[in-house]
């Protein structure tokens, strides 16, 4: 288990909902977003997760609920994957909030290997580089990752 200021780090983020059959979020991410999160607190910047880990089923039903609303699989992967290509469901993405906490990580992430992944979710980030590394530029969207 890490401590980072007064946050457990124990392989199931304290910020992840009822797992329902899903895995732990990946030790690395967890790590890297509770040392973000101690880091943006001193900057005096609120900076949360808003979701994490997600269950196939929890995936599913947010897919689903975009086939509805935007009435083709093309423009709901722009912003809501199927389960089974979700980096939530994996373990390896996390959502975060607000808006001004989002902007912060968007800035500071790398320092600790969290990237923006998608120009269109400033909220969404994964780590996509080593500490300190250098993020690659986001795709436009999600959608990209069903073309390649």
């Amino acid at each position: 288990m890490l401590v980072v200021g007064a946050l457990q780090l124990t392989g199931h983020a304290p910020w992840s909902r009822e797992l329902r059959g899903a895995d732990a979020l990946d030790t690395a991410l967890e790590k890297a977003v509770g040392r973000a999160i101690e880091a943006a607190r001193k900057d005096g910047v609120e900076l949360s997760v808003t979701s994490g880990l997600r269950s196939v089923e929890e995936q599913t039903a947010l897919w689903t609920e975009a086939l509805d609303t935007y009435g083709t699989a093309a423009e709901a992967a722009r912003w809501v994957l199927p389960p089974e290509h979700s980096t939530h469901v994996q373990g390896l993405a996390v959502d975060v909030g607000p808006v001004d906490g989002a902007a912060w990580l968007g800035e500071h992430g790398a320092r600790w290997g969290l990237c923006q992944v998608y120009a269109n979710e400033p909220w969404h980030f994964e780590r996509a580089t080593k500490n300190k590394g250098t993020c690659p530029d986001p795709l436009p969207d999600a959608s990209e990752l069903l073309t390649r």
